[in-house]
C-alpha cells in the first residue's frame, strides 16, 4: 500500500463548526491514495463532536501545489499564500466556511511525500 498520510496542526481562523481550541490550533489529516486518484489529496478536519465530526475535502493536489505559490482555485477549495511561511486552506460546504493556516513547509513536506509515493502496479 502506498498511501501517504500526515498528521499536522493548523490555526483555524473562522467556522463555528470546528472545535474549540485554546490556541486555535486543530490537527489535521493530510492524505493521498495514488491507487485511488493519483491527481486527488484529502484534507481531513475535525468537526465538533470528535472523530464523528470529521469533514473531508478531497480535491486536486495540483491546486495544492499551485496555490503555495499564488492565489489558486474556485468553488468548494481555494488555496494561498499567506506572508512567507504560512498559507491558507479554504474550504466552503453548504455549513459555511472553513478557513485554515497551515505552515507552508509541512504541505510541502506533504506534497514531496506524494511524488515520491509509489503507485501499486495494476494486476493483469
Amino acid at each position: 500500500m502506498s498511501v501517504v498520510e500526515q498528521y499536522v496542526r493548523a490555526h483555524i481562523l473562522t467556522d463555528a463548526d470546528l472545535p474549540d481550541q485554546d490556541d486555535g490550533a486543530i490537527p489535521v489529516v493530510l492524505r493521498y491514495d495514488p491507487d485511488h486518484d493519483p491527481r486527488r489529496v484529502c484534507v481531513a478536519l475535525p468537526g465538533r463532536g470528535g472523530a464523528s465530526g470529521v469533514r473531508e475535502w478531497t480535491f486536486s493536489r495540483a491546486l495544492l501545489e499551485q496555490g503555495l505559490r499564488a492565489p489558486a482555485g474556485t468553488g468548494d477549495v481555494r488555496v494561498w499564500p499567506c506572508g512567507r511561511v504560512q498559507s491558507v486552506v479554504e474550504f466552503h460546504s453548504p455549513h459555511g466556511c472553513s478557513v485554515v493556516q497551515f505552515e507552508t513547509k509541512a504541505l510541502m513536506r506533504f506534497l514531496r511525500r506524494t511524488y515520491t509515493a509509489p503507485a501499486q502496479p495494476v494486476a493483469h
